[in-house]
């Protein structure tokens, strides 16, 4: 039944034009979390077309509180912000970064306005 059914999505897709994609897993999937002034931050490394999505989250801040979020790939800054976090204390940067040769690395920064700052580092292959 199963093989008939998928079969059959198949030939009708097929049928109508339509193009679908299916999209395998990442080659490097790193995630890594912390805690600063209360929130929860995390930074999150894919590998996608021959570079790395890098996605920096905020959760749990207070709301419209004022962060700096700073984004470095192998020591150097890729992209560093001051954001406002949304009135359900959630804020979102995210970036995309070319593969280097060797080891990457990617450290994010979370600073609160009148906070100290805290961080976690990602290395990829």
């Amino acid at each position: 039944m199963k093989k008939t059914l998928i079969a059959t999505t198949l030939v009708a897709t097929a049928a109508a034009g339509t193009t679908v994609l299916v999209a395998g897993p990442a080659s490097a999937d790193v995630e890594r979390r912390g805690t600063c002034a209360g929130a929860t931050y995390e930074l999150n490394v894919d590998r996608e077309r021959g570079g790395y999505d890098v996605d920096a989250d905020i959760e749990n801040a207070r709301a419209f509180s004022q962060w700096t979020v700073a984004v470095r790939h192998n020591g150097k800054v890729a992209v560093s912000r001051t954001l406002k976090a949304d009135d359900e204390g959630e804020l979102d940067l995210d970036t995309f970064r070319k593969n280097t040769r060797g080891k990457d690395t990617f450290k994010l920064t979370v600073t609160p306005a009148g906070g100290g700052a805290c961080s976690v580092k990602v290395s990829v292959a």
